[in-house]
C-alpha cells in the first residue's frame, strides 16, 4: 500500500513566497568588479578637452584653439550652407565629404574647374557628378547615402529646383556678393566667408550681426582662412590640404 506524503507547514509557506529576482539595471548589463570612483575637483574640470567637437567632415583647423574643426554636414533634415569664397575651399569640403561615403552632385557652368576633382575623387567610382545649370534632378538622399549638392552658379544663384530632403545638404558657392546677397545669406543655416572687400564685409556684418572686430578682419583673411558663422556662433577655420589634395587641387587660392 502506497503512502502519500505532504509538505510540512514551514516548507509549504516557503514555497508560496514569491521568488526574489536579482535587480538588473536596464541598459547597463552585468555589474562589474567593484572599483573606487574617479573623482575630479571643480578646478580640474577646466583641463578636460576633446580634439574633435562633433562627428562629421574635417574642414580644417580652428585658428584660435589649434584643434581640428569638424562640420556635421549631413543631418536628418535638410541643411543649407553658403560659402562666399573660392572654388578651392568648396572642393576641399566636397572631397572630404566624398571620403566619408557621401555622394557629391555639382551644378555649375564651370565644369572645367570641377572636372579634374571629380575624376580624382572616387578612384574610378562616380561619387562626384557634374551637372549643367538647371539639369540637376532628385538625388535620392538617405541615411545610408547622404548627398552634398554644390551649386556653383555665380554671384546671382537662382533658386534651387531641388526639394529639400533629409540627409541632403546644399552648399551654394558665391565668389562675391551680388544684388540678392541678403536673400542668399538669410536663407542659409551656416555661412562661410573668405576674404571680401570692406564694403562686402559691412554688408555681411549687418545681415549676420557680426561685431566690429569680425567686420574689420574679413578683408584681411589669407587664402586658406574662412569665417564660419551663424547668428549665434563664429569660428575661424584654416583649411590645410593634405598631399593628395594638393596634387589634385593645388595650393589654396581665393580667386579662380
Amino acid at each position: 500500500m502506497a503512502y502519500q506524503t505532504y509538505p510540512t507547514p514551514a516548507a509549504q509557506a516557503e514555497a508560496e513566497q514569491p521568488r526574489v529576482r536579482p535587480r538588473i539595471l536596464p541598459g547597463f548589463g552585468l555589474r562589474g568588479p567593484r572599483r573606487e570612483k574617479h573623482v575630479l575637483t571643480v578646478e580640474d574640470l577646466g583641463a578636460l578637452s576633446f580634439p574633435v567637437g562633433d562627428d562629421g567632415v574635417l574642414i580644417g583647423e580652428d585658428a584660435q584653439r589649434q584643434q581640428p574643426a569638424v562640420l556635421g554636414l549631413f543631418r536628418p533634415t535638410s541643411y543649407d550652407l553658403v560659402l562666399v569664397g573660392g572654388v578651392w575651399t568648396a572642393q576641399i569640403i566636397a572631397l572630404r565629404a566624398a571620403a566619408t561615403g557621401a555622394r557629391i552632385a555639382v551644378e555649375t557652368a564651370r565644369a572645367h574647374l570641377w572636372g579634374p576633382m571629380a575624376q580624382a575623387a572616387g578612384g574610378g567610382q562616380p561619387c562626384v557628378t557634374i551637372h549643367q545649370v538647371g539639369r540637376l534632378g532628385p538625388q535620392g538622399a538617405s541615411v545610408n547615402s547622404p548627398v552634398l549638392v554644390v551649386r556653383d552658379l555665380g554671384v546671382r544663384p537662382p533658386r534651387s529646383r531641388l526639394s529639400a530632403a533629409p540627409w541632403q545638404t546644399t552648399l551654394t558657392l558665391v565668389p562675391y556678393l551680388g544684388p540678392n546677397a541678403a536673400r542668399v545669406l538669410n536663407a542659409a543655416d551656416l555661412v562661410g566667408v573668405q576674404r571680401v572687400s570692406p564694403q562686402e564685409a559691412e554688408l555681411i556684418g549687418r545681415v549676420l550681426s557680426l561685431g566690429p572686430q569680425d567686420v574689420a578682419a574679413l578683408p584681411t583673411l589669407t587664402d586658406d582662412m574662412t569665417l564660419w558663422t551663424t547668428r549665434m556662433r563664429r569660428q575661424y577655420v584654416r583649411a590645410i590640404a593634405g598631399q593628395a589634395e594638393q596634387q589634385v587641387l593645388g595650393g589654396p587660392r581665393r580667386i579662380d
